[in-house]
């Protein structure tokens, strides 16, 4: 019982969070959770009317229309709002879990039957990590709340930090933690008397490989149809949506289909400090066809002034796998909360849509690491190479967005119920029958705008495709978007070193300026620089820092110095060699680590039934 309390506060983040606990002796099971107040799966856990079979859930599922009318008319007792019908449904489906369709985690537990499931969703994008001992099977939504209560397991594991510094996320559901795994996706692991019986998997991607082709045409026509009969769904429940919207193809496809009521939806989007960038002017525009509210939110000075706040928030919050780099989101999505607490997003939609893939190795800079360190980060580059082997959209469904993409995620639904159709089971199964040439093109995408509201497809992108224009007008304007694009990346954290000398010498003339905001909301390498230079000193300069075992000091002075001063371009070095310092001073140098200490024990309103 102790020990699942401080489980349950290791999670509890913010006043807006419910929690609870239930436990079965007999079963040996012992579960807590906590949720978003009043979203999908607050109200745990869920009873059938004997009381025999529980379940605790956690994300959201969206299923065929009328399940819940079908469950009760059944003889069911059950809400038709909220997710009360899911422990009817593990009743009757002898599949469960593996017709749910959504971003989610649970345990379902059967007395009668002396049981306990614990599974995920087929993506493994609702993540739970566990460690098995010898006393005992330990899992969680974070690896935080393993920690605290398993505290020998606050150590590194090399090969996942490797990987974290080469491809910015751990491979292969590793953790940066020594001892804790990754759920795979898809997984149903029962349990016996508290103990570990068997591991299986309900899906395997090959289901959907090994589906026929269709030809172009078949192709787009079911894909539309399958999109704009499931679209629905996911903007059903009680809860305010707002639409976070951009300048580029997957949220106009949403509100292309959706074709929502005047005023319904609000829509908002991340600025710049320095001008109205490209997805701002794109998105007001698509905001004002649908007769949709639209606002600018931005991380400026009052961000810059929290910044130390934000970035240890954004590491704890995601455990390590989200950079500093990422601590606007917080502060935004913070901000995002207040507009509504559901967040629709065009999220994961180019990636599996159309292989876009922002997930690569990168060599970091000689002399920063040491080299017995250095061999994991060459290690993590063969990981990859070996998973890029495989069906495209396997990769970018089952790989991609899990490894790499899940820390936003992570992070952001702590403040929000984060929601997209881009991975509807669906949808994503359509997917996997498309003709090769359309992984490799926007047309799909565009057809679908043009399709659900012409008047969409007028509107250029933030990149210049398509608009009204003539052919020459458009070519024009594509290449000088694309231009700027690839100037602004070049002067921010993209800056080569030769650049950055040059930069350096004509520093009076602020250059930056004439670049920078045309495309991107934040702007890190000159925010170290300048704004967050004390910090960056404060963090990395310090002997506990230049100490750590995988660091060359003098290597890690000099990419600070050098970088402050102005003459070098280190900022994804300093993401990361931020967040590697950040990641000891929060989980494993910290007695107390994987406890946020906002509240005590005792103050926690939990309930044992």
């Amino acid at each position: 019982m102790p020990q699942l309390l401080r489980m349950v506060e290791a999670l509890r983040h913010e006043s807006f969070y419910t929690a609870g606990i239930w436990i079965d002796e007999s079963l040996g099971v012992y579960v807590g959770w906590v949720a978003r107040e009043g979203s999908f799966s607050d109200g745990m856990p869920l009873r059938n009317e004997r009381g025999d079979v529980v379940l605790a859930f956690s994300g959201e599922e969206f299923p065929e229309p009328g399940t819940a009318q079908r469950l009760k008319r059944h003889g069911h007792e059950l809400d038709l709002d909220g997710a009360s019908y899911l422990v009817h449904l593990s009743e009757e489906d002898p599949s469960f879990p593996a017709g749910l369709n959504g971003r989610f985690h649970g345990l379902l537990t059967a007395r009668t039957r002396g049981t306990a499931l614990l599974f995920n969703d087929r993506y493994g994008m609702h993540r739970l990590y566990y460690h098995q001992s010898r006393d005992a099977f330990y899992f969680g939504a974070e690896a935080k709340a393993i920690l605290a209560v398993c505290p020998e397991l606050r150590r590194v594991d090399p090969r996942g930090v490797g990987e974290f510094v080469s491809c910015g996320a751990v491979l292969e559901n590793r953790t940066l933690f020594e001892g804790i795994q990754v759920l795979p996706p898809a997984s149903v692991w029962a349990f016996r008397n508290g103990a570990l019986d068997e591991k299986r998997s309900y899906f395997h991607a090959k289901e959907w490989e090994q589906q026929g082709k269709l030809d172009p045409e078949t192709y787009y026509r079911e894909l539309r149809e399958t999109f704009t009969r499931n679209l629905p769904r996911y903007f059903n429940g009680h809860q305010a949506i707002g639409m976070s919207l951009t300048g580029g193809l997957d949220t106009r496809m949403i509100l292309a289909c959706r074709k929502p009521d005047p005023g319904s939806l609000p829509c908002y989007t991340f600025g710049s400090i320095f001008r109205e960038n490209q997805d701002v002017r794109v998105a007001r525009r698509v905001a004002e066809v649908c007769r949709q509210p639209h606002q600018v939110l931005t991380a400026g000075k009052e961000f810059l002034s929290q910044f130390s706040h934000y970035a240890e928030r954004a590491v704890y919050l995601s455990d390590g796998c989200v950079d500093v780099g990422r601590a606007p989101d917080l502060y935004l999505n913070e901000k995002a909360r207040k507009i509504a607490a559901v967040r629709m997003t065009g999220n994961y939609g180019s990636e599996v849509m159309r292989g876009v893939r922002a997930f690569k190795p990168e060599e970091p800079v000689a002399g920063l690491f040491c080299p017995e360190f250095r061999s994991y980060v060459d290690r993590a580059a063969n990981t990859y190479a070996g998973i890029l082997h495989g069906h495209p959209v396997s990769f970018a469904a089952f790989k991609l967005c899990p490894w790499n993409l899940y820390g936003v995620l992570a992070l952001e639904q702590t403040q929000l119920s984060m929601r997209s159709p881009f991975l509807d089971n669906d949808f994503v199964r359509t997917v996997f029958r498309s003709p090769a040439s359309a992984l490799t093109s926007n047309e799909v995408s565009l057809r679908l705008i043009s399709d659900g509201n012409r008047a969409l497809l007028g509107i250029p992108t933030d990149r210049g495709l398509a608009g009204n224009r003539g052919r020459i007008s458009t070519s024009i304007s594509k290449a000088a978007l694309e231009f700027s694009f690839k100037a602004e990346y070049a002067y921010d954290m993209g800056m080569p070193q030769w650049l950055a000398r040059l930069d350096h010498a004509l520093s009076p003339l602020h250059l930056e300026k004439a670049f920078l905001g045309r495309h991107k909301p934040f702007h890190f390498r000159l925010w170290y620089r300048d704004a967050l230079a004390g910090y960056v000193q404060e963090m990395l300069l310090e002997p506990r820092a230049l100490a750590r075992p995988y660091i060359e000091r003098k290597g890690l002075e000099a990419v600070v110095r050098s970088h402050i001063k102005g003459d070098r371009n280190y900022t994804t070095e300093l993401h990361k060699v931020l967040t590697l310092e950040l990641i000891h001073r929060l989980f494993l140098d910290n007695p107390a680590a994987g406890v946020s200490g906002s509240r005590r024990l005792e103050e926690l309103d939990l309930v044992e039934s």
